[in-house]
């Protein structure tokens, strides 16, 4: 039996899914398929290495998209900590040569995903709330 799905589950889930696109795009970017859109974007002089954190990132996203649609509670952790981590990868490529706003897309989608993951609602609906909190 799947657990009934809330709105806001399935709104997290479609920005989870938009956050894997962006990914792929970066990989993409990185291995020079596809043209840079919104700047130049650089990790550290060797975009292999650009391309190859983003490819993971990608992959953990479209699982993490399945397990949210799923309502397991192993989607919300590693939601939590894979919009982290993106935001970290977002910094590091900033400070290895790529602009602002080629990642600012990036950015700004998963810092909502991780301030809305955090909310009460979405704790409760995966049964990840902490008890007497």
């Amino acid at each position: 039996m799947t657990p009934h799905r809330p709105i806001g589950i399935t709104i997290i889930a479609i920005l989870a899914a938009i956050a894997t696109i962006i990914a792929a795009i970066h990989t993409l970017q990185y291995l020079h398929i596809l043209p840079f859109f919104l700047g130049p974007m650089a990790f550290f002089s060797f975009d292999l290495w650009g391309a190859l954190l983003w490819a993971l990132m990608t992959v953990v996203y479209a699982w993490v998209v399945v397990q949210l649609w799923n309502v397991n509670p192993q989607g919300w952790m590693f939601l939590v900590l894979i919009s982290a981590l993106n935001i970290i990868l977002d910094i590091l490529s900033i400070i290895g040569a790529t602009t602002l706003s080629a990642v600012l897309p990036s950015i700004v989608i998963n810092a909502i995903v991780l301030i809305y993951v955090m909310t009460p609602g979405v704790k409760r609906a995966f049964g990840t709330e902490a008890v007497g909190a």
